[in-house]
């Protein structure tokens, strides 16, 4: 058997090991034969080193490294000495190895594209060839990030007590949110398992088993359409713990992105967090995971247009609707009508009936969609409640459904700060961008379907309500608050959690609440309920999502840049071309048929 008697990795040397013989193993990056002269940058996980063959090498040594390629994989032994032309853009760029014997490993062929200039080559490529784009080290990065990212969590909520404790991946299917992926049975032909999407049930039940503290980063699966920040299966870092209030699970999860940010980053952030409600967020900014690094807040004008001419306006607040606007300060100069007409086709995208605008021109004069049905009066009184000016540029969207009203313009508020720059970051005293970080609380509780004519959970069924509201839930179900918090940071959802249910009976009514029946409740949930009749502890918890926490982490624009093998918007792996045809003799054990 072959022995590798790796010295160290390539990027690991410095001038401390000059005179020293090593070996060292790794891919071919570049060759350069001059003469009688030929250098090689090997490269492996931790960098580049330089390799060098001089004119008085063996013509056995300079016969292998002609046959050398990039990609090749090979074991160089030799001398570290001093680099005569110094390379200052890699760590290792003072020294190189003087080589005494080399040997080719294994060969490689053409590579699709090349393994430094990967982001320039298209997605479907990239991931196809996945494992070649993983050797760019600025890839690499990604991940070796992400692998410290996990070494925090574990030995933060180690050192607080927490221990980790694994739980089922082949689950009873407990539909209520996202479509499950589930798995059939051989033995039990006609039943099946569920992919988690979540170890919810879980890491209850291990509070009520007495664990008291419980980590886990977990797998878990959703069957749901992606987006940059979503795949069909997805990492958390997920909490649970006994005996505790919301104060204690945020100031936990603060401690440990605290710690984050400081390891990873070296950005010291202030605790505790800002705070806001689920309310002031979606009057504010229309989100309920708003990001407070740029202005353009939503402005309600429905006491102005109430009784107005212009029917659009009026006639949302008479169905019970709303009329807001938001104030784009300062892009009448900048906003073509192209532009505008492509944001109300975003609206119109998100379930709006369309984009109401005036454009204020410098010189005063202004363009507008309604200002000729509203009157002067009116008119004014909005540019004055939406503090417009010359210069400034004010969408309006009016609706019979609020919701939806404060929804889109948070959209659109998004919308226009990414493509006019208008984000305003804030530094650190030696110039690192910090994040704005803050709390969402006081959730409601419940919200209602409208498809399905029936309320549902915000979050998920086992989310306890507010103490003062728990007699609200039958008959003023809509008021109700939870004991939830979310986590956001620059606009995106990282964490969320609630204290937990622990009371049967509340437990009980909120099942029925949302509409399950009594067999349904058995057949579900009937194990949870009868653990819950031996002593359950007030507990609660969150989860982080670990995938969005890396991106935002490493400044990347899509969880798919963090993942080592990730999926496309399909669900689809390109690599192994995955999912596949099963063969007829599978599916028989399966009692499926095609």
């Amino acid at each position: 058997m072959k022995n590798f008697n790796r010295s160290d990795y390539c990027g690991n040397f410095n001038a401390k090991n000059l005179g020293e013989m090593v070996t060292v193993y790794g891919w071919v990056q570049k060759k350069r034969e001059l003469g009688k002269l030929a250098f090689i940058d090997l490269r492996d996980r931790t960098g580049i080193i330089q390799l060098a063959l001089d004119d008085t090498a063996d013509e056995k040594i300079f016969n292998i490294i002609r046959e050398t390629r990039p990609e090749d994989v090979i074991e160089a032994k030799g001398i570290i000495r001093e680099r005569t032309a110094k390379n200052k853009n890699i760590p290792t760029g003072d020294i190189e190895i003087e080589i005494k014997n080399v040997k080719i490993l294994s060969k490689a062929q053409t590579p699709p594209f090349e393994i430094m200039k990967s982001s320039e080559v298209n997605e479907e490529t990239r991931l196809k060839y996945r494992y070649l784009e993983l050797r760019n080290p600025s890839v690499q990065e990604k991940i070796f990030i992400r692998h410290k990212i996990s070494q925090i969590a574990r030995n933060y909520f180690y050192d607080k007590g927490f221990i980790e404790i694994e739980t089922p991946i082949l689950i009873k299917s407990t539909p209520e949110g996202a479509r499950d992926y589930l798995v059939p049975s051989r033995i039990f032909k006609g039943k099946f398992f569920a992919l988690p999407q979540s170890p919810q049930l879980y890491k209850q039940l291990s509070m009520v088993a007495g664990f008291d503290r419980y980590i886990q980063i977990a797998r878990c699966f959703r069957d749901e359409d992606l987006r940059a920040d979503r795949q069909p299966e997805f990492t958390q870092i997920d909490l649970e713990a006994s005996f505790v209030d919301a104060d204690d699970i945020m100031a936990l999860a603060e401690g440990f992105i605290k710690k984050v940010y400081k390891d990873i980053l070296g950005i010291e952030l202030e605790t505790p967090f800002k705070k806001i409600s689920y309310l002031e967020a979606m009057d504010r900014y229309g989100s309920d995971k708003p990001d407070l690094r740029f202005g353009l807040e939503l402005v309600d004008i429905g006491n102005i247009v109430c009784d107005c001419e212009f029917k659009v306006f009026s006639g949302a607040i008479k169905q019970g609707g709303s009329v807001r606007g938001i104030n784009a300060k300062g892009l009448a100069g900048v906003l073509t009508r192209r532009e505008i007409d492509g944001f109300t086709e975003e609206v119109k995208g998100c379930g709006a009936k369309g984009l109401a605008f005036v454009k204020i021109n410098e010189d005063g004069s202004s363009s507008s969609t309604y200002e000729k049905f509203l009157t002067d009066k009116e008119n004014e009184e909005i540019r004055k409640k939406m503090n417009a000016e010359s210069g400034d540029v004010i969408f309006i969207i009016a609706d019979e459904d609020e919701t939806l009203v404060k929804e889109v313009l948070g959209i659109l508020r998004c919308s226009l700060a990414e493509k006019f720059g208008l984000v305003n970051e804030a530094y650190t005293k030696d110039g690192k961008i910090k994040p704005n970080i803050l709390w969402v609380v006081d959730f409601p509780l419940f919200e209602y379907d409208k498809e399905e004519k029936r309320y549902i959970a915000k979050h998920h069924p086992f989310t306890s309500p507010m103490d003062e509201d728990v007699e609200k839930m039958e008959s003023c179900t809509y008021e109700v608050r939870a004991k939830a918090y979310d986590l956001v940071i620059n606009g995106n959802e990282i964490g969320g959690g609630s204290i937990r249910i622990n009371n049967p009976k509340i437990q009980d009514k909120m099942f029925k609440i949302l509409g399950f029946s009594e067999e349904e409740i058995t057949n579900r949930f009937g194990f949870l309920l009868e653990a819950f009749k031996y002593g359950v502890p007030p507990h609660g918890g969150m989860a982080f999502g670990f995938d969005r926490l890396v991106m935002l982490l490493v400044g990347a624009k899509s969880i798919r840049e963090v993942i080592a093998f990730p999926k496309v918007a399909s669900s689809a792996e390109l690599m192994t071309d995955s999912p596949g045809e099963i063969d007829e003799k599978q599916l028989s054990e399966l009692g499926i048929k095609k």
